[in-house]
């Protein structure tokens, strides 16, 4: 009998703003399940940077929510392991979705550029998949968490967030190389480091149907990979 894959999906928090960006985390959640693999949504169980309201885009000054409790919004109740629970030898493959909590959550790109700092448990559990070799796929603003992590270990990867130049500059000042593509469609494909990345609302005007394409390819070529 074919062993199925199981693939971890590491989620930070839940909506676009100050978590995971739910439409991504769930479409590759339905890639997976349409694929065969079974999947682990994995989060660390630590406070948010901060919170949005969704309605208005602001701050809410006071407010405090846990990553690991919003991730399970999207898991479904129970099923969003800790990721201090968590380790690559668990996994095949692992997925990270966007949304500006990876770049507020798990680290601190969004307020820092590239003088960021990786939480350090998720640095170890992402770098852990490269130093096995395992494939990884990296959606939206995944990437520059990807590009954080292999930085501290001086390893170049390419790598695409879409087409915006100051991103692009960044990620090659850390030492990575750059993939400009033109729409929510496209992957890059690291061969060597089996990195696949996909922009989805990089572009922000993306088409839902777009960001879906894009993201079931990355999932397939992680798939295919292992």
């Amino acid at each position: 009998m074919t062993r199925i894959p199981k693939v971890a999906v590491l989620l930070a928090g839940c909506g676009h703003m100050d978590g995971a960006e739910v439409r991504e985390a769930v479409l590759t959640l339905l890639a997976l399940d349409q694929q065969g693999a079974h999947y682990q949504c994995v989060a660390p169980n630590l406070s948010q940077a901060h919170v949005i309201n969704h309605a208005t885009g602001k701050v809410v000054e006071g407010a405090s929510r846990n990553i690991l409790e919003e991730a399970s919004r999207i898991s479904r109740f129970g099923q969003c392991l800790d990721i201090a629970k968590a380790s690559a030898e668990m996994f095949d493959a692992l997925l990270i979705p966007g949304g500006f909590g990876v770049a507020k959550n798990l680290c601190d790109f969004a307020f820092k550029g590239i003088e960021a700092q990786v939480n350090p448990e998720v640095a170890a559990f992402v770098t852990a998949f490269f130093q096995a070799k395992k494939p990884v796929g990296a959606i939206c603003i995944a990437p520059a968490l990807v590009a954080l992590c292999l930085a501290q270990g001086q390893v170049s990867a390419l790598l695409t967030l879409g087409n915006g130049t100051e991103i692009q500059a960044a990620m090659e000042k850390i030492g990575h190389r750059f993939k400009s593509v033109s729409s929510a469609r496209e992957i890059a494909i690291d061969e060597d480091l089996k990195l696949i990345t996909t922009p989805a609302y990089m572009f922000d005007e993306a088409r839902l149907s777009d960001v879906w394409i894009g993201i079931d390819r990355c999932v397939s070529e992680v798939l295919r990979r292992i």
